[in-house]
Protein backbone atom coordinates (compact mmCIF):
# COMPACT_ATOMS: atom_id res chain seq x y z
CA UNK A 1 0.00 0.00 0.00
CA UNK A 2 1.27 3.48 -0.76
CA UNK A 3 1.67 6.29 1.73
CA UNK A 4 -0.59 8.16 -0.34
CA UNK A 5 -3.17 5.11 0.74
CA UNK A 6 -2.03 4.53 4.31
CA UNK A 7 -2.14 8.34 5.47
CA UNK A 8 -0.58 9.08 9.29
CA UNK A 9 -3.07 9.71 11.72
CA UNK A 10 -3.24 13.41 12.52
CA UNK A 11 -1.95 14.08 16.46
CA UNK A 12 -3.37 16.42 18.83
CA UNK A 13 -1.14 19.67 18.94
CA UNK A 14 0.46 20.18 21.73
CA UNK A 15 -0.67 23.50 23.67
CA UNK A 16 2.84 25.38 22.48
CA UNK A 17 1.93 24.42 19.06
CA UNK A 18 -1.57 25.57 19.15
CA UNK A 19 -0.71 29.05 19.97
CA UNK A 20 2.15 29.01 17.36
CA UNK A 21 -0.71 27.83 14.80
CA UNK A 22 -3.01 30.61 16.10
CA UNK A 23 -0.56 33.47 15.56
CA UNK A 24 -0.44 32.05 11.91
CA UNK A 25 -2.99 33.79 9.05
CA UNK A 26 -4.72 31.60 6.90
CA UNK A 27 -4.08 31.02 3.22
CA UNK A 28 -0.17 32.55 3.73
CA UNK A 29 2.84 30.69 3.13
CA UNK A 30 4.49 28.58 5.98
CA UNK A 31 8.39 27.57 6.34
CA UNK A 32 8.55 25.02 9.78
CA UNK A 33 12.67 24.54 9.94
CA UNK A 34 13.14 20.87 11.95
CA UNK A 35 9.96 19.86 11.09
CA UNK A 36 9.97 16.92 12.78
CA UNK A 37 7.45 14.67 11.61
CA UNK A 38 4.84 17.31 10.44
CA UNK A 39 2.47 17.48 12.35
CA UNK A 40 2.17 21.12 12.46
CA UNK A 41 2.33 22.01 8.59
CA UNK A 42 -0.27 19.00 8.25
CA UNK A 43 -2.50 20.80 10.94
CA UNK A 44 -2.40 24.30 9.62
CA UNK A 45 -2.85 22.85 5.82
CA UNK A 46 -5.41 20.73 7.07
CA UNK A 47 -7.29 23.50 9.24
CA UNK A 48 -5.92 27.40 8.38
CA UNK A 49 -4.90 26.37 4.43
CA UNK A 50 -1.61 27.11 4.58
CA UNK A 51 0.86 26.28 2.13
CA UNK A 52 3.62 25.24 4.06
CA UNK A 53 7.12 23.74 3.68
CA UNK A 54 9.45 22.41 6.19
CA UNK A 55 13.23 21.63 6.44
CA UNK A 56 14.29 18.72 8.20
CA UNK A 57 17.93 16.39 8.76
CA UNK A 58 15.94 13.22 10.03
CA UNK A 59 15.56 9.93 8.13
CA UNK A 60 12.44 8.86 9.70
CA UNK A 61 10.92 12.20 10.38
CA UNK A 62 11.56 12.89 7.12
CA UNK A 63 9.59 9.90 5.79
CA UNK A 64 7.15 10.81 8.46
CA UNK A 65 6.37 14.02 6.73
CA UNK A 66 5.81 12.32 3.42
CA UNK A 67 3.19 9.88 4.37
CA UNK A 68 1.49 13.01 6.36
CA UNK A 69 1.80 14.21 2.81
CA UNK A 70 3.73 17.29 3.72
CA UNK A 71 6.48 18.95 1.77
CA UNK A 72 9.78 18.61 2.93
CA UNK A 73 13.25 19.64 2.33
CA UNK A 74 15.97 17.34 3.87
CA UNK A 75 18.79 19.60 5.11
CA UNK A 76 21.00 20.47 8.15
CA UNK A 77 19.97 24.19 9.47
CA UNK A 78 23.37 25.07 9.68
CA UNK A 79 23.77 24.85 6.29
CA UNK A 80 21.26 27.79 6.36
CA UNK A 81 18.74 29.21 4.16
CA UNK A 82 20.44 30.64 1.23
CA UNK A 83 17.86 28.21 -1.16
CA UNK A 84 15.42 30.01 -0.05
CA UNK A 85 14.34 34.10 -1.78
CA UNK A 86 14.14 37.33 -0.01
CA UNK A 87 10.63 37.36 1.83
CA UNK A 88 9.79 34.04 0.51
CA UNK A 89 7.29 33.21 2.99
CA UNK A 90 4.87 34.82 5.54
CA UNK A 91 5.74 33.12 8.26
CA UNK A 92 9.22 30.95 9.49
CA UNK A 93 8.88 28.80 12.08
CA UNK A 94 11.38 27.22 14.48
CA UNK A 95 10.14 25.39 17.32
CA UNK A 96 12.26 23.91 19.92
CA UNK A 97 15.75 24.16 17.41
CA UNK A 98 16.94 27.47 18.64
CA UNK A 99 18.90 25.67 21.34
CA UNK A 100 20.63 22.99 19.53
CA UNK A 101 22.14 25.54 16.69
CA UNK A 102 25.51 26.32 16.27
CA UNK A 103 24.73 29.95 14.65
CA UNK A 104 22.06 31.49 16.95
CA UNK A 105 22.30 34.67 15.57
CA UNK A 106 22.59 33.89 12.16
CA UNK A 107 19.77 31.77 11.62
CA UNK A 108 17.53 34.34 13.67
CA UNK A 109 18.69 37.03 10.26
CA UNK A 110 17.99 34.26 7.62
CA UNK A 111 14.60 34.12 9.47
CA UNK A 112 14.16 37.84 9.20
CA UNK A 113 15.47 37.75 5.44
CA UNK A 114 13.05 34.89 4.00
CA UNK A 115 10.07 35.77 6.04
CA UNK A 116 7.89 38.99 7.22
CA UNK A 117 6.97 37.48 10.75
CA UNK A 118 9.13 34.48 12.51
CA UNK A 119 8.00 32.42 15.82
CA UNK A 120 10.75 30.64 17.94
CA UNK A 121 10.38 28.76 20.94
CA UNK A 122 13.06 27.12 23.12
CA UNK A 123 13.73 26.04 26.54
CA UNK A 124 13.13 28.82 29.66
CA UNK A 125 16.73 28.05 31.47
CA UNK A 126 15.44 30.70 34.03
CA UNK A 127 12.78 28.27 35.30
CA UNK A 128 13.73 28.66 38.97
CA UNK A 129 14.49 24.84 39.22
CA UNK A 130 17.06 25.08 37.44
CA UNK A 131 18.57 27.54 39.56
CA UNK A 132 17.91 25.28 42.82
CA UNK A 133 20.24 22.11 40.51
CA UNK A 134 22.72 24.09 40.17
CA UNK A 135 23.13 25.62 43.73
CA UNK A 136 23.31 21.82 44.42
CA UNK A 137 26.12 21.37 42.37
CA UNK A 138 24.27 19.67 39.32
CA UNK A 139 22.92 20.63 35.72
CA UNK A 140 19.73 20.60 35.41
CA UNK A 141 17.34 17.67 33.58
CA UNK A 142 13.93 18.00 33.92
CA UNK A 143 10.94 17.44 31.18
CA UNK A 144 12.05 20.29 28.92
CA UNK A 145 15.78 19.47 29.09
CA UNK A 146 15.82 15.75 29.82
CA UNK A 147 19.34 15.33 28.50
CA UNK A 148 22.32 14.60 30.96
CA UNK A 149 25.04 17.68 30.55
CA UNK A 150 27.44 14.88 28.41
CA UNK A 151 24.78 14.35 25.96
CA UNK A 152 22.63 17.03 25.34
CA UNK A 153 21.46 18.55 22.07
CA UNK A 154 21.13 22.09 24.11
CA UNK A 155 24.28 24.08 23.46
CA UNK A 156 22.84 27.35 23.91
CA UNK A 157 20.73 27.71 26.77
CA UNK A 158 18.65 30.91 27.89
CA UNK A 159 16.34 32.77 29.79
CA UNK A 160 13.46 34.92 28.03
CA UNK A 161 15.45 37.96 29.48
CA UNK A 162 18.29 36.86 27.19
CA UNK A 163 16.32 35.99 24.07
CA UNK A 164 14.54 39.24 23.86
CA UNK A 165 18.29 41.20 24.51
CA UNK A 166 19.57 38.85 21.61
CA UNK A 167 15.80 39.65 19.51
CA UNK A 168 17.22 43.51 19.63
CA UNK A 169 20.67 42.62 19.16
CA UNK A 170 19.42 40.99 16.01
CA UNK A 171 16.81 44.07 14.65
CA UNK A 172 13.84 42.07 15.04
CA UNK A 173 10.77 43.65 16.76
CA UNK A 174 8.88 41.04 19.50
CA UNK A 175 5.06 41.51 18.87
CA UNK A 176 4.07 38.69 21.21
CA UNK A 177 5.33 35.90 23.65
CA UNK A 178 3.60 33.00 25.52
CA UNK A 179 4.99 30.84 28.16
CA UNK A 180 4.30 27.61 29.17
CA UNK A 181 4.75 24.84 31.62
CA UNK A 182 4.33 21.51 30.98
CA UNK A 183 0.20 21.70 29.34
CA UNK A 184 -0.31 25.05 31.21
CA UNK A 185 0.03 28.41 29.94
CA UNK A 186 2.30 30.38 32.41
CA UNK A 187 1.06 34.22 32.93
CA UNK A 188 2.15 35.06 36.61
CA UNK A 189 6.20 35.19 37.00
CA UNK A 190 7.05 33.71 33.64
CA UNK A 191 10.73 33.90 34.02
CA UNK A 192 10.94 31.72 36.93
CA UNK A 193 7.68 29.22 36.55
CA UNK A 194 7.66 28.28 33.09
CA UNK A 195 9.63 25.57 30.95
CA UNK A 196 8.96 26.91 27.54
CA UNK A 197 8.95 30.12 25.78
CA UNK A 198 7.23 31.08 22.57
CA UNK A 199 7.84 34.46 20.75
CA UNK A 200 6.47 35.55 17.90
CA UNK A 201 8.46 38.61 15.89
CA UNK A 202 8.37 41.18 12.97
CA UNK A 203 11.56 41.23 10.50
Amino acid sequence: MSPAQNPVAPLALRPDLERIASWIAPASRVLDLGCGDGALLAYLRDHRQVRGAGVEIDDERVIACVRRGVEVIQQNLEEGLAMFDDKQFETVVLSQTLQSVHRTEHILREMARVSRFGIVSFPNFGYWPHGWSILRGRMPVTGQMPYQWYNTPNIHLCTLKDFEDLARDVGVRILERATFNDEHEVRFLPSWRSTLAVYRFEA
